[in-house]
């Protein structure tokens, strides 16, 4: 018979995989592609049909680059012991996942503009503030889990989405 995790341990499981999932640099560089992508497609007044799948297929393109360098990374010799490529591939593969996930609330908001349930233009611009907000929430939760004082908490939120608004400023200014 196995035992049952508590939910004490159960929460701490469920924590450490939003950890190693969301809250990582692949997680932020994610959502800034999917912002850059945006801003790029969408500048040339692309319906948000095309950008959705601009953006979809750029993604997994980079995702897929980031897992193949991932796992040449990771192969061969580590810390005295020797990685093989199999344990490569399944450490490149979840330290990417944060790369996929964090494309799914933009790519959400631009299916809507692409089924018509919300227009184009709304589309894009609600998933380039879409992308702040993730930036604002991965950046506070970051600060959180090392402990930071909460006004460090909330300025790092601020500065994490400062990336998203740069985007935005880039999108209003060239386009």
């Amino acid at each position: 018979m196995s035992e049952q995790p508590t939910s004490r341990e159960g929460r701490s499981q469920a924590h450490r995989i939003v950890r190693a999932t969301f809250v990582t640099e692949e997680s932020v560089y994610g959502v800034l592609l999917v912002s850059g992508m945006i801003v790029a497609s969408g500048g040339h007044g692309e319906s948000a049909w095309r950008v959705f799948w601009s953006v979809a297929v750029t993604v997994v393109v980079f995702w897929a680059a980031h897992v193949y360098a991932g796992t040449v990374a990771h192969h061969g010799l580590d810390d005295d012991r020797i990685v093989g490529l199999g344990e490569s591939f399944r450490i490149a593969r979840r330290r990417s996942r944060g790369l996929l996930f964090s494309a799914a609330i933009p790519l959400l908001i631009l299916l809507l503009g692409a089924t018509r349930a919300i227009p184009d233009t709304f589309a894009l611009w609600a998933a380039l503030w879409a992308g702040v907000v993730v930036l604002a929430v991965l950046g506070f939760v970051a600060f959180h889990r090392r402990g930071a004082w909460w006004p460090v908490q909330i300025l790092g939120s601020i500065v994490t989405a400062a990336f998203g608004i740069a985007l935005i400023v880039l999108k209003a200014v060239v386009h």
